[in-house]
């Protein structure tokens, strides 16, 4: 990352040079921003509706921690009039990129930077390194929590307005009524689990601890934040005891990850698998049919229903 640090500036000035197109930017007069993966992309498309043109650099199934840029996307980026990430703890890899753009004129928007940040809490993390590409103390899936990703929203829209002051009360209206849609969807969440007897749900995945943190929940996770990360002989007989000493019915994993865990601990145990999406990438197909952050958090509350009941 730091060769690409020094080569990208360079990169940029000599494809523009050679009459190369570096982004996919369209030059119409309405802003060109880039976000870096789903959730902020979706966030963002809301607030600007029409009046933008909205890019992502990951496509679903794309690791976001471990991405690292092309000089492509590093030149997209530096054209562009905004560009939108969620947090350092989730693209790592962004305090990078920003160290490029110190000098530019594009927008930066932190899209959590506002947001409070927990350790995750799943038991396994001091097995892993600072080595390994990712910063596991910290648990990043803020936009789980649809009140945050509300907060998210707003940081977004707050920014976006300033960069367009001529459109300012167009991206008011736009983020207040997707604001309005997801305080719907807290509603529904709230009003699904108020009464639940049973508030504990078994993951694959560390990732819903936000989400478990909003509706007074609790996630047991086998691994922790990393999907693809193996489990321990102990750790999984320590989950198999769990699962069978509390008559756990359902285990979750997520449908871009590796299912492995889940499917050894489902067949050692007889329960269900069921999907829980951690929303980090829709495929276009999936958004031409109409599948969104919204659709896919309702998704996941009928998911969930089946364990917190």
């Amino acid at each position: 990352m730091n060769l690409l640090k020094k080569l990208v500036p360079l990169l940029v000035v000599l494809l523009a040079a050679c009459g190369v197109q570096t982004g996919d930017q369209e030059d119409d007069g309405q802003l060109n921003i880039v976000a870096t993966f789903y959730p902020v992309y979706h966030f963002t498309n809301q607030v600007v509706g029409e009046n933008g043109h909205v890019t992502v650099l990951l496509g679903a199934g794309q690791d976001t921690h471990n991405y690292e840029p092309t000089p492509k996307d590093m030149a997209a980026i530096s054209e562009a009039d905004v560009f939108v990430y969620s947090s350092e703890y989730m693209e790592t890899w962004v305090p990078a990129v920003l160290e490029t753009l110190k000098e530019s004129d594009v927008k930066i928007i932190e899209a959590a930077e506002d947001l409070t940040f927990y350790e995750a809490e799943s038991d396994d993390e001091e097995e892993h390194t600072e080595d390994d590409g990712h910063n596991h103390a910290v648990d990043p899936h803020v936009w789980l929590d649809p009140l945050y990703a509300k907060r998210m929203v707003e940081t977004i829209s707050s920014v976006i307005q300033t960069v367009d002051q001529e459109n300012r009360e167009v991206y008011q209206e736009q983020t207040a009524t997707f604001v309005q849609e997801l305080e719907t969807l807290d509603e529904e969440y709230q009003a699904a689990f108020e009464a639940a007897h049973n508030r504990t749900f078994v993951t694959q995945h560390a990732a819903f601890g936000y989400l478990a943190r909003r509706y007074n929940l609790e996630e047991i996770a086998i691994s922790s934040l990393t999907s693809n990360q193996e489990a321990s002989p102990a750790k999984l007989a320590e989950i198999t005891k769990y699962i069978q000493d509390n008559n756990v019915e359902v285990i979750y994993y997520q449908n871009t990850g590796n299912a492995s865990l889940a499917e050894a601990v489902a067949n050692e145990t007889g329960i269900e698998k069921e999907i829980l999406s951690a929303i980090e990438g829709v495929t276009d197909e999936e958004q031409a049919s109409g599948i969104d952050y919204l659709s896919i958090m309702r998704d996941n509350l009928q998911a969930l229903k089946k364990t917190i009941k």
